[in-house]
């Protein structure tokens, strides 16, 4: 009696797109590194030249080729601006301006957030959508309305009149709110049952739950303040009242200009923002990357 027996079946083979995903996905992550590593370099590069500018003379900052190294460096530069302009008022000055506005910013912006995602009332969307729309609006549109608003209450040359124009945000309300939405309702609704106020609830609720996003409201308003020239350059005059940014024009004269003298003002100038971006990027990361999580 003969028996047959099955043949052994034949093992399983890979499929070849999947062998072939390996070496693709490698090439892909290094092409991601190489565009990283460029746009990193293309991000660096003007402060690479601002940094090399503020050690070089006058007549070597536009040389052609440019000369990333200078020839001799000119370390006295940082010394000499301290006393050709009074750069120590500039900047007490922009750190009080921005720091008055950001807090402002923040305070203002976390609670009307917290009315437009929390609290329920008639034509809440409206309301806020339409709040929203004038981040599209241009500021060059309302400019001059407000200078004369200004004028007329005779807040000119203060900083009264920046601090009020500032004080409110469209694009804070919105981050914030974007932020809020993500908080679960029912942490107010318990709240609201224990007695407690719509302003205990976003003070001792909302806002210590909301770190990164108020991180980077702060730091978006504090740069922005602290690089805005426009406003100042309108409504500020005295020069015991300028900022960094205005300041800096002292090196322009009519038929010259102390170029070297202003890329060392500008490197100074960037220290502090450089600085506290640093300290506080894990929270503003964290902050933008949540924010849009539910709309």
């Amino acid at each position: 009696m003969t028996t047959t027996t099955a043949p052994a079946p034949a093992p399983a083979s890979k499929p070849a797109p999947a062998r072939r995903a390996g070496p693709r996905r490698r090439i892909g992550g290094a092409l991601a590194y190489v565009l990283l590593i460029a746009a990193a370099a293309a991000v660096l590069v003007p402060f690479l030249w601002m940094l090399s500018s503020s050690l070089k003379r006058d007549n070597e900052v536009f040389t052609v080729p440019v000369q990333w190294i200078p020839r001799s460096f000119q370390w006295h530069n940082f010394v000499d601006i301290w006393t050709q302009i009074p750069m120590g008022t500039y900047l007490k000055n922009t750190v009080f301006l921005s720091s008055v506005i950001t807090l402002l910013q923040v305070l203002t912006g976390s609670f009307a957030a917290y009315g437009f995602a929390k609290t329920r009332f008639r034509g809440r969307d409206t309301l806020f959508f339409a709040y929203i729309a004038t981040i599209a609006l241009p500021w060059q549109a309302y400019m001059i309305p407000q200078y004369i608003m200004m004028q007329k209450a005779g807040l000119t040359d203060t900083y009264l009149s920046l601090i009020l124009l500032q004080a409110f945000g469209a694009f804070g309300v919105f981050l914030m709110r974007q932020y809020y939405m993500t908080i679960p309702d029912e942490l107010c609704e318990a709240a609201r049952v224990d007695g407690l106020s719509e302003y205990g609830i976003w003070a001792r609720i909302i806002l210590p739950l909301s770190k990164p996003a108020l991180a980077s409201l702060a730091l978006l308003t504090f740069v922005n303040t602290w690089n805005d020239y426009m406003g100042p350059f309108i409504y500020l005059t005295s020069n015991d009242h300028w900022t960094v940014q205005l300041g800096l024009q002292s090196f322009i004269g009519q038929f010259d200009a102390e170029y070297a003298m202003m890329m060392t003002g500008s490197v100074i100038s960037v220290v502090p923002i450089l600085a506290i971006f640093l300290l506080g990027q894990r929270y503003f990361i964290e902050g933008i990357a949540t924010s849009g999580m539910k709309g």
